[in-house]
């Protein structure tokens, strides 16, 4: 059972410079564990760790319930990725594959089956006698892919592998590496700062900021149900709106008025309990762009979840458009159909879906609904 645990894991580098901060999880056997975060928010730092590239300040490291702490890399039965390839210049691809059997004095033999095995999964069989310079990018990524493929190692460790790739190959690469994980059923832990790879790879996903776990949840539940605004705001595309303003009550009923501007919406009958504390209190609303609504389009709008705003940009996508609407000292995002091409500089009514709204804790940013 290839199960992965970290247990209380602190990094602290030179300097009092703490990248790591007290991180506890557990990685199912063949299980696809995606990190998420931004620049220098400990992802890397934490595979480094699992690796034994870097050493743990405090806590614990197991791989299939074995403490490996002071297991050096080359035992704790892992294959890591990297971001660079790392490959041999002067060897061709065979012996770029090869080459860590070779150190582990493996048979010929068998070096042979499980390289062109490899070779066969990836696509790379016909260019076994190219050297790197020859490969193209996602040529060069797959070769990497597939010298951790033939060590057959317990846990598979991938550090932004695409992020050097163009768009249109790192989306096939991105169906190359969950084909792979389905065909191998091994453990598999990606770390990325790219929420679509994030979203479409992980059975679940781990978002950190500055060191610290936000949340961890399957990719629906993180999008849907984010625990802060700062999981709010990191996923999606484009990234949720978020309001200031302040909750109030009039006729038993609750309203979100904008801070410093016209916008007023009726709270969902649902969500008032919740709310109730908050009444006279400031807070941060948050709604997805797809939960903004033409008018026009919405059938049985209530007028209490209808605002008048002017859209001053379209920003046609192809298969829909980003409408960015002006409410008061705030700027929101729409994403409507492509076929929804409203005038510009006008005042238009658009429809919010106050089911599916979210509100945040002003100053600890936590999620109330």
């Amino acid at each position: 059972m290839a199960q992965v645990s970290l247990r209380n894991v602190s990094k602290v580098f030179p300097g009092g410079v703490e990248a790591v901060k007290d991180v506890s999880l557990g990685v199912e056997d063949k299980e696809f564990l995606v990190i998420l975060g931004p620049s220098g928010c400990g992802k890397s730092t934490t595979l480094r760790v699992i690796a034994g590239l870097e050493e743990a300040t405090n806590g614990d490291v197991f791989i299939a319930d074995k403490r490996v702490n002071d297991i050096p890399p080359k035992d704790r039965d892992i294959a890591m990725v990297f971001q660079n390839y790392a490959l041999y210049p002067h060897m061709n691809v065979y012996n770029n594959m090869a080459f860590g059997l070779r150190l582990r004095n493996y048979p010929k033999p068998e070096i042979d089956g499980r390289v062109r095995d490899a070779a066969g999964i990836l696509g790379l069989a016909k260019l076994l006698d190219r050297k790197p310079r020859e490969l193209s990018g996602g040529q060069r990524q797959r070769v990497a892919v597939g010298r951790a493929i033939v060590r057959k190692p317990l846990v598979f460790l991938f550090d932004e592998p695409l992020s050097n790739l163009d768009a249109k190959m790192r989306m096939q690469m991105r169906t190359e590496i969950h084909r792979l994980h389905i065909r191998l059923q091994s453990t598999m832990i990606y770390v990325t700062h790219d929420q679509t790879e994030a979203m479409t790879l992980g059975d679940r996903i781990v978002v950190m900021n500055e060191g610290v776990m936000q949340q961890v949840g399957s990719p629906i539940e993180i999008y849907d149900k984010p625990v802060n605004k700062f999981v709010a705001d990191f996923i999606g595309s484009p990234p949720m709106n978020f309001i200031e303003g302040t909750v109030v009550s009039k006729d038993s009923k609750l309203y979100f008025n904008e801070k410093l501007g016209k916008l007023k919406v009726k709270i969902a009958d649902g969500m008032t309990e919740k709310l109730l504390p908050s009444v006279n209190k400031e807070i941060i609303f948050g709604i997805r762009s797809e939960d903004i609504y033409d008018k026009l389009f919405a059938s049985n709008a209530s007028v209490d979840n209808t605002v008048t705003m002017a859209c001053e940009v379209v920003e046609p996508m192809g298969s829909e458009a980003y409408l960015h609407l002006s409410s008061g000292k705030h700027t929101l995002i729409a994403k409507v159909g492509a076929h929804n091409n409203p005038p510009v500089n006008q005042d238009m009514d658009f429809v919010f879906d106050m089911q599916k709204v979210h509100f945040f804790d002003k100053h600890t940013g936590d999620t109330i609904i």
